[in-house]
């Protein structure tokens, strides 16, 4: 079981938390790239691109090797697996909630009464019968805000 402390965890979350870097670990899902064919998608220097795969590479989501010049990233999925297991409690609590939520909603809609049958609606009033029976008018509403307000100096 992962714990609530755990270190390496908490460098899996770090790691996660970037959008390039989730883009690169579904990249690897795919197939093992090489650093530059990871890097081309995105709009950055080498040297930036770079700080990302150090930051995967610490948390241990991807591991490198060199073919001769070329150097290859493939992911390694066991820290995401640990993640998971971490969430997975969480997606318990939530479930569990939600059946509760649900068992309410369904008692309360077993609860009420039979809804009421619709009063017969009048006709619309002739076009040419006053809108109120009232003869008095409302004052209409004010067209600007007051006065200006103080200004702050520079």
């Amino acid at each position: 079981m992962v714990q609530l402390s755990d270190p390496d965890l908490d460098l899996v979350f770090a790691a996660l938390a970037d959008r390039t870097r989730r883009d690169v670990l579904i990249a690897l899902g795919q197939r093992d790239l090489s650093i530059s064919e990871l890097a081309q998608p995105h709009a950055m220097s080498l040297t930036g691109f770079m700080k990302h795969l150090r930051v995967l590479e610490a948390a241990g989501l991807i591991a490198r090797s060199k073919e001769g010049r070329v150097v290859r990233c493939e992911l390694s999925a066991a820290p995401l697996q640990e993640a998971a297991v971490w969430l997975s409690r969480y997606e318990k609590f939530w479930n569990a909630r939600l059946d509760a939520l649900g068992r309410y909603l369904h008692h309360q809609e077993e609860t009420t009464s039979c809804p009421t049958p619709m009063a017969p609606t009048s006709p619309p009033p002739p076009a040419n019968a006053p809108n109120s029976a009232s003869n008095a008018t409302t004052p209409s509403r004010p067209k600007k805000s007051g006065a200006r307000g103080p200004t702050r100096k520079r």
